[in-house]
């Protein structure tokens, strides 16, 4: 009897102190610091952070195609930095947007339009991420072409894994359907919110950098499609454009959160990459006051060590851009006739201005638009003189000088001069346009390679490498990663079947010879 009697009581203070266990158990174990969900407004911000040269990946790219392609930065050297600089096909470096972008970028767009589109309140936030995911997939059709679009960023949410990929054609459409009506709905009546990290929940903002990229992606089509790129330029112009360099769209840096590419420049590719003879002989031709804000030359460096602040200078007179055509052993032959010691004696990017560590970078702005409505103008699509725009797409380029660093400031009185000798001559208005647009989007890789194959200007000359491996004078887009060939072959295959072979020769649509 006893047994039973301690047996009872023993199983009653078990129950008891199991139940004690319980007690304020979901409390104790729940995170109060951590956060389990995300507001759509931050999520959008890392979208836009990601969208620039947030690290190597993209940074790199850029850096060994674009730039290469259109002549304005260069490398030497082969190996991990073969690109653009050869006209050679580097698989390390083609895929670096597309990887960034769809593991990033348009996860993160995806997420937001997709949590906020049925609910009111964050009806800004909804269109404002509509307007940002238009610009990313600009970024990535100009660059591969035919791209998954509807299905993309959709892994999780609808467990696509194998994204169908649309034809340039339907995407660009539906990027400026989705433009127009974005940019419509923006509510400046509703609270802005102030998380956000372009324009702290300004709509009407917002609304004007909807409009622009209208008007960009709709020039875009000049060559595929004259009247629709019409249509949407003029209701692009209806909309309401910037109006000025304060409505520019770009990335703020600080000491801490740096620019990338100056981050990449200032350290492990310092010695590396320099500036292109053809954008270092234009601006010297021209007298453009821009070009010692732009560059810096560390004359008679022999070497990496060399290149320090008492060999520097930013003098127009003594750049000397880096020639086109040429590998590190190879440059070697022309030093003399270039009047440099090495190689490491070329003009360099301005590591104290355009590229310190806290410079700007911008998406789009007010000069890249005036330069558009020149074009647009020029073609007679638009009410307005062309030169009006001319002036004040080239003035205000001048003026965003100012932005990088206060000893980057062009003066008035140079500002007026280069306006004064550099007006537009009609018979040549598409090439000087788009030379302007050139020098414009200093810096932004992804609009200098769509635009000047868009363009066809500046009238720039064949890298002449040796070892070029494309049969056309310049390369046309990137091919498709080998991860996509890997995990989603039967949709690139049919990718490839519409739009061309998968290599660095293929034109997208809208690239019309």
């Amino acid at each position: 009897m006893r047994t039973n009697l301690k047996y009872f009581l023993g199983m009653l203070l078990s129950l008891s102190l199991l139940s004690g266990c319980d007690d304020g158990f979901d409390e104790i174990n729940t995170n109060k610091v951590d956060p389990t969900s995300l507001a759509p407004s931050l999520i959008l911000n890392k979208a836009i952070i990601s969208t620039t040269y947030l690290d190597g990946v993209s940074t790199l790219g850029m850096l060994c195609y674009n730039f290469g392609i259109v002549q304005q930065i260069i490398t030497p050297y082969g190996s991990s930095l073969s690109g653009g600089n050869y006209n050679q096909f580097n698989n390390a470096n083609t895929p670096l947007v597309w990887v960034n972008f769809y593991r990033n970028v348009i996860k993160q767009v995806v997420a937001v339009v997709n949590q906020t589109r049925d609910d009111p309140a964050q009806a800004n936030i909804y269109n404002a991420a509509r307007i940002w995911k238009a610009y990313a997939f600009m970024i990535l059709t100009d660059t591969y072409g035919d791209v998954p679009y509807f299905e993309a960023g959709q892994g999780y949410i609808n467990e696509i894994i194998s994204p169908k990929y649309d034809p340039q054609e339907t995407i660009y459409k539906d990027i400026l359907k989705e433009l127009e009506e974005a940019s419509a709905a923006l509510d400046v009546s509703q609270a802005p919110v102030t998380t956000d990290i372009l324009y702290g929940g300004d709509a009407a903002k917002w609304k004007k950098l909807g409009y622009s990229l209208m008007l960009r992606a709709g020039m875009r089509l000049t060559k595929v499609d004259p009247e629709l790129a019409k249509t949407y330029v003029t209701k692009a112009v209806a909309g309401g454009l910037f109006e000025s360099n304060d409505d520019n769209s770009v990335i703020r840096h600080t000491a801490i959160y740096n620019n990338y590419i100056a981050n990449h420049l200032a350290a492990r590719e310092k010695t590396n990459f320099y500036l292109a003879a053809p954008f270092v002989d234009y601006l010297k031709a021209n007298n453009d006051p821009r070009l010692p804000v732009m560059a810096v030359r560390y004359v008679g460096a022999k070497g990496g060590p060399e290149q320090v602040d008492a060999r520097a200078t930013s003098d127009p007179k003594l750049q000397i851009g880096m020639p086109m055509g040429y590998n590190d052993v190879s440059i070697n032959t022309i030093l003399g006739q270039y009047g440099v010691a090495s190689l490491w004696d070329f003009t360099q990017i301005n590591l104290k201005t355009v590229l310190k560590l806290d410079a700007p970078e911008f998406h789009i702005t007010y000069a890249q638009n005036q330069l558009l409505l020149a074009e647009a103008a020029t073609r007679g699509w638009i009410s307005g003189a062309a030169s009006d725009y001319f002036t004040k797409g080239v003035r205000a380029h001048l003026e965003q000088m100012a932005k990088y660093d206060p000893s980057a400031t062009i003066k008035e009185d140079a500002i007026q001069a280069y306006l004064k000798a550099h007006p537009l001559d009609p018979a040549k208005a598409l090439d000087q346009i788009n030379t302007q647009y050139w020098v414009a989007a200093f810096l932004d890789g992804s609009e200098l390679f769509a635009n000047f194959r868009r363009s066809g200007y500046p009238a720039l000359k064949k890298n002449p490498y040796p070892g070029s491996e494309i049969t056309g004078d310049f390369i046309r887009r990137m091919p498709y990663p080998d991860s996509e060939i890997i995990v989603n072959l039967g949709n690139v295959n049919e990718a490839n079947s519409r739009q061309g072979p998968n290599d660095l020769n293929t034109r997208v649509w809208w690239d019309k010879p």
